[in-house]
């Protein structure tokens, strides 16, 4: 278009129109969610107990066919004794899905896995994660469920990994999941797969505690973070990284656990949190 002044006026409207509809573009609660979302849940905390209001333990026939349970559980944070992390993949090496979980000495595990909240009929797009699409959801749930579903029914490969997490750490870590928890039921939020995220999302919380967490390129490409944990002393580094990481493969376990009750125990059969006073760093070198 000429002159170049007209073209540029042209342009700016149309981008003042185009930021002005995407301003209107609001999160919601309110809508008509598929059935494995369609309960917030919402945390309450008195002292060391903690509350947790529709944990999801949803027992599946299949990926698509289930009987819904939404429980009320309670939680004994004196009895917290780790962080543990799962990585899930469905395609690409370089890309997981990261699922966050807390064991407790009584044997109760709790599973967080920060997600896309879908409507019904509506399929998850990578591109589109990217421009308000969907909103942000954590899972609260029971890993028989959250788990589960990934190793015997969908098939993908789950990693377990064991984590050096200071158990004071891993308590402020579990109560900012909670206070986000809370402030979605009452407000809802995007995710974006950029800087909100599975993976993401976590680095915000432990730069949330006073933890710092460098930004580096295997946040991005996640499917590589654990070798970055490796490094970092963070899991298990008393072997080479591919022994470590071969070790941690649970889907053998998951699927002979199957139903079991004691699902999450018979996933850390053969598996030992690394002692917070032999962490190594690359090249084997004390820390």
């Amino acid at each position: 278009m000429r002159p170049f002044g007209r073209a540029l006026l042209v342009f700016g409207g149309a981008a003042i129109v185009l930021l002005a509809w995407w301003s209107t573009i609001r999160p919601s609660n309110a809508r008509h969610w598929q059935p494995d979302v369609a309960e917030l849940p919402r945390a309450e905390v008195d002292g060391d107990r903690l509350t947790i209001h529709n944990v999801r333990d949803f027992d599946y026939r299949t990926e698509t066919e289930f009987t819904e349970h939404w429980e009320t559980r309670t939680y004994d944070l004196s009895k917290l004794a780790g962080l543990d992390l799962f990585m899930s993949y469905w395609g690409s090496p370089s890309i997981a899905h990261t699922i966050m979980s807390w064991d407790f000495a009584d044997g109760q595990h709790l599973a967080i896995s920060i997600e896309t909240r879908k409507e019904k009929g509506e399929e998850y797009s990578t591109l589109a994660g990217f421009f308000k699409q969907y909103e942000i959801y954590y899972v609260v749930a029971d890993e028989r469920d959250v788990i589960r579903l990934r190793t015997n029914l969908r098939k993908e490969q789950v990693y377990l990994y064991l984590l050096r997490t200071p158990i004071p750490r891993a308590r402020r870590m579990l109560l900012d999941y909670v206070r986000s928890i809370n402030a979605l039921a009452g407000q809802a939020a995007f995710y974006n797969a950029l800087t909100d995220n599975c993976t993401t999302t976590i680095r915000t919380h432990v730069q949330h505690i006073g933890v710092a967490m460098p930004l580096d390129w295997r946040l991005l490409a996640n499917g590589h973070a654990d070798e970055m944990l490796y490094e970092n002393g963070v899991i298990a580094t008393d072997r080479p990284f591919a022994e470590v990481r071969q070790a941690s493969l649970v889907n053998a376990r998951a699927e002979a656990a199957d139903q079991d009750p004691q699902f999450s125990r018979r996933l850390r059969e053969g598996l030992m949190r690394p002692s917070a006073t032999s962490a190594t760093g690359s090249g084997g070198k004390s820390k």
